[in-house]
């Protein structure tokens, strides 16, 4: 395969050129890969990657940009070329490209990808992009890092009401045939229709520990219903992952295969079914809390460089 040059003049009246202009943010990252995909990816940066003779490749410019924009944007191969076909932005980043230039398959990003790793300079699209940005001060900047803390409005479940509340969430997520699949394996006597914890002589550790281990083997059951089936809806798999989370977090087995409460905290440990992405959390080593952390980050130097231009302008005396 040869290598392809990508066009360096566009149809005026067919150009994405005048359509994004104006559109499209200046400091946008199409608008920077517009101005400085010829410069940052030149087609004869990649000859190496091709022979002399055979049919024209795409051009390799054109497909380092996209390459750049699927990482930025987190498409697939096919994500992205659908992409550089019908979001003008994308054939306006790679030179502004008339809108009817045609796209490719998707497995030429692979074949680019494969060209690289065989090659003497895998990294020689990183190697530019990264280079552009510590041109223009995106790297090596040090940045202050904060954190507070978020407290979540719903409570934090025991281990017990965690599994509980997670079976019925299966449940409920299910067709009527899946719900009278994972019925006919539930064995305690429980219809998990109400919410809470179920009743138990708590102060017995054996009633405590029959009823672990009733609610895990119920729980493992369920989870064997839904192995290897392939039809199953996103909100049923995404209520067996919770399901198999809560046991797999909270529980472990003693030599005669009874379930009970593990005595260690898992690392990440889901606290409710209700908000599944709330965590334990510490302000301080002393200080706990249950929700989230809000992380705010500043540019250290941008941030000298604000204070000093106010303080000179407190300092600057009044015009008379």
């Amino acid at each position: 395969m040869t290598l392809g040059l990508a066009p360096t003049q566009g149809d005026l009246l067919r150009s994405t050129v005048t359509y994004c202009e104006g559109r499209v943010g200046e400091d946008s990252i199409y608008a920077v890969l517009h101005r400085e995909c010829f410069n940052l990816f030149p087609d004869e940066m990649f000859a190496d990657l091709f022979t002399d003779v055979g049919r024209r490749s795409v051009p390799p410019m054109i497909v380092a940009v996209v390459m750049v924009l699927q990482r930025i944007e987190g498409c697939s191969d096919r994500e992205a070329v659908d992409r550089f076909c019908f979001d003008a932005r994308w054939k306006y980043a790679a030179g502004g490209l008339d809108f009817d230039y045609p796209g490719f398959v998707h497995t030429v990003l692979v074949d680019m990808r494969a060209r690289l790793a065989r090659s003497e300079r895998p990294d020689r699209i990183f190697e530019a992009t990264l280079d552009a940005a510590k041109q223009a001060g995106l790297v090596g900047r040090k940045r202050v890092l904060d954190s507070t803390p978020l407290y979540d409005a719903v409570a934090t479940m025991d281990t017990v009401t965690l599994i509980r509340s997670a079976i019925r969430g299966l449940l409920k997520v299910a067709d009527t045939a899946l719900e009278a699949r994972l019925r006919a394996v539930l064995t305690r006597e429980d219809d998990y229709a109400g919410a809470g914890k179920p009743v138990c002589d708590w102060d017995d550790k054996a009633a405590r520990t029959l009823l672990v281990d009733a609610l895990a083997k119920d729980a493992m059951a369920a989870l064997t219903v839904l192995e290897g089936d392939q039809l199953l809806t996103e909100a049923v798999a995404k209520a067996g992952e919770l399901l198999a989370t809560v046991i797999g977090q909270d529980l472990e087995t003693d030599q005669a295969g009874v379930f009970k409460i593990a005595r260690r905290v898992a690392k990440d440990r889901v606290i409710s079914t209700v908000d599944p992405q709330a965590r334990h959390g510490h302000k301080t080593s002393a200080r706990g809390f249950d929700g989230y952390k809000g992380h705010v980050g500043i540019d250290h130097h941008h941030r000298h460089r604000r204070e000093h231009r106010r303080r000179r302008t407190r300092q600057r005396p009044a015009r008379r």
